[in-house]
């Protein structure tokens, strides 16, 4: 049975052409439903013009920006393929991309121009359109001068409508191939998870090109007909500043854990009134347990969630009310998810057990763009998407994120998860940012090394963090060594790169 992906900005565009879609900080810019169903419109016809047709991808290297959203929903229109780009990539890296997935466009904004027109060089893209955040460019003359019709269209639930590289951590970065049906069914989700409703209004702040700054909630928030506020590009400050502001009154925003360690440090943290905020969703990574406890005490449950890419993103989700009982765990699947954790064998584990977290559902990725071969291995005979996390049960069925599985170690004959090791560091006053690698030891096989950022004006030392983790930690699982750095290597989103980190 073919069911249709209905456009949902004309359909609020229809049924409430006021209320207000969009509002872009950095340029000033508010759109209601009539208005940006009217600039997408314009922008499919010029895009049209330019030969963009069924299956062809349009690629965009751009800070987050109103316009960002237009062509994704303009590309719905032509049934073209969005392909949002990282914009923290190197010239290599993004012609690796644009070679892969063959862009027919290249829309890019003007901070950006150098590295566009050398991909579009190297990667032979038909078309380059730069935007300004709302100021001269091609892109606004392009819409201003696009005149005729669209062809009456329609896309079906399981048609591919963004292609999505992921970060990359390791190794080439695969396109993930999202359908309509994962951002429906994620929306549906993330609506009755976090209380998403007409009036919502979202902060916009993690990359448009990545999941999270486009599926959580910005577009979820557009199908109940919100408004997405987006912020250019993450700032303390302004982020604290923007939370507690009344007129604003933001109701949902998601962000790393490094964004709400950020957040804490800032000077007005501690006296801000977030009581607007409906939702504060944590993600990306494992929550440092200390971090949850610091804004429950100031009365902000910020709420983990789970999920990748290739699901979505929305996998798991902890209610508030749970926040605090359940520190720790990243919820219970939402409505139409099926989890397993699984052993090495693809055998159920017992509850309580750790092993790989397996899910499947509408939400769940049909696969990768040109990985057939990748395709065909990720994925049990019965349906199951291989996470690559480790996973387990409590006794009440809540699943906890224990590690990333490739992140795991042995050390003695003993499984070292280490997110454990880094929220008893976190424990610690004075430790901004931890991470904790696996490195070569003679008898041990592998024992684990800390990586520690400390806060300004800290006078922590490295025995210090040892015997602290001593007292917490069975003897396998104390770091042999600690290392005080000034930064760890984050990639866009904020997620340490754990591979970056030296291992001799």
């Amino acid at each position: 049975m073919s069911i249709v992906a209905h456009d949902c900005i004309a359909h609020h565009a229809g049924i409430s052409p006021g209320r207000e879609a969009i509002h872009d900080l950095a340029s000033g810019r508010r759109l209601n439903y009539r208005q940006f169903d009217t600039r997408i419109s314009r922008l499919a016809l010029y895009l049209q013009s330019l030969g963009v047709d069924e299956g062809d991808r349009v690629a965009v290297l751009s800070h987050n920006d109103s316009d960002v959203f237009e062509i994704q929903f303009a590309c719905a229109r032509l049934g073209a393929i969005f392909l949002p780009l990282n914009w923290r990539l190197a010239v290599a890296e993004l012609e690796y991309i644009s070679k892969d997935a063959t862009p027919k466009v290249l829309i890019y904004g003007i901070e950006f121009a150098e590295d566009a027109l050398q991909v579009a060089k190297l990667a032979e893209i038909e078309h380059l359109i730069d935007l300004a955040n709302g100021e001269e460019s091609t892109y606004e003359a392009g819409l201003e001068a696009a005149s005729g019709d669209l062809p009456e269209r329609t896309n079906l639930l399981n048609d591919v409508w963004t292609i999505m590289y992921t970060s990359g951590t390791t190794g080439r970065p695969k396109g993930a191939l999202i359908t309509y049906a994962m951002c429906v069914f994620n929306a549906v989700h993330c609506s009755i998870a976090v209380e998403l409703i007409q009036q919502s209004k979202n902060l916009v702040f993690l990359p448009t090109f990545h999941t999270a700054g486009l599926n959580v909630y910005a577009n979820p928030t557009f199908h109940t007909g919100g408004t997405n506020v987006v912020m250019r590009v993450f700032e303390p400050e302004q982020f604290c500043s923007l939370l507690s502001d009344k007129e604003l009154n933001l109701t949902h925003a998601l962000g790393v854990p490094t964004n709400f360690l950020m957040l804490a440090e800032t000077e007005g943290f501690k006296d801000a009134d977030f009581s607007n905020i409906v939702c504060l969703g944590i993600g990306g990574a494992a929550a440092p347990l200390a971090l949850i406890e610091q804004f429950g005490a100031k009365g902000l449950m910020l709420q983990q969630l789970w999920g990748m890419t290739e699901t979505g993103p929305l996998g798991l989700v902890l209610s508030a009310d749970k926040a605090l009982e359940k520190v720790g765990s990243s919820g219970l699947p939402p409505l139409y998810t099926e989890l397993r954790i699984v052993d090495d064998e693809g055998s159920d584990v017992l509850q309580g057990e750790t092993g790989e977290l397996l899910i499947r559902g509408p939400n769940v990725t049909p696969g990768y763009w040109n990985r057939d071969a990748l395709n065909a291995e990720i994925f049990t005979d019965d349906g199951f998407f291989h996470t690559g996390d480790a996973a387990r049960q409590d006794v009440d069925g809540y699943y906890y994120i224990v590690d990333r599985y490739k992140d795991m170690f042995i050390s003695g004959g003993e499984n070292v998860y280490p997110v454990e090791i880094e929220n008893v560091i976190y424990e610690l006053d004075g430790v901004l940012e931890n991470a904790v690698v696996g490195i070569p030891h003679e008898k041990w096989g592998e024992v684990g090394r800390a990586y520690v950022v400390l806060k300004e004006g800290a006078n922590l030392r490295e025995k210090t963090i040892i015997e602290h983790c001593e007292a917490q930690l069975a003897r396998y699982k104390v770091p042999r060594e600690v290392r005080l750095i000034e930064e760890l290597p984050h990639n866009a989103t904020g997620n340490v790169l754990k591979h970056e980190l030296p291992r001799t």
